[in-house]
């Protein structure tokens, strides 16, 4: 059975007692959580929160960049949400490491793409915690806080 079939079988498993197709589209516990997109990291889980509660954008590094802001944006504005948390976390793989390393290691294929890494995580976070807050489309009460998940404890730290 290949991981694709074990996908469509877990979500009949889901389907099957599926009851949440009434959830409005704005979260309801007025949040986006901007996160990384590693494999380890389980938001839902670890912040406590349920479907529905809350917009998850991810990607690697976890990082506010143009297209974080769209959906951030559409999520606000247009959704209601009323707060952003930003989370960052230990053992990045983003984190120490240049556009040339990733570009070595990846190969030549990839020279026109900025993978934007960062040296340090935690000033990563309030990087991206001041850019919702400067934002033009986002200042006007999107409120933001940022915080480091440590991979090996399971705990968030504030930045």
């Amino acid at each position: 059975m290949s991981v694709v079939d074990e996908l469509v079988a877990a979500n009949e498993r889901y389907a099957a007692e599926f009851a949440a197709g009434d959830l409005p589209a704005p979260p309801g516990r007025k949040l986006a959580v901007v996160t990384c997109m590693d494999a380890r990291l389980d938001p839902a889980r670890f912040l406590g929160l349920a479907e529905g509660d809350a917009h998850v954008i991810r990607n690697a590094g976890g990082i506010v960049n143009d297209e974080t802001v769209r959906s951030l944006v559409v999520s606000h504005r247009l959704l209601g949400t009323e707060e952003a948390v930003v989370i960052g976390h230990t053992e990045c793989g983003m984190a120490g490491l240049t556009n040339a390393e990733l570009q070595e290691q990846l190969g030549p294929e990839v020279e026109s793409i900025d993978f934007q890494p960062f040296p340090d995580v935690a000033e990563r976070v309030r990087e991206s915690v001041g850019a919702i807050r400067a934002h033009p489309l986002l200042r006007d009460g999107l409120r933001a806080t940022g915080f480091v998940y440590d991979v090996r404890s399971g705990r968030i730290e504030p930045v």
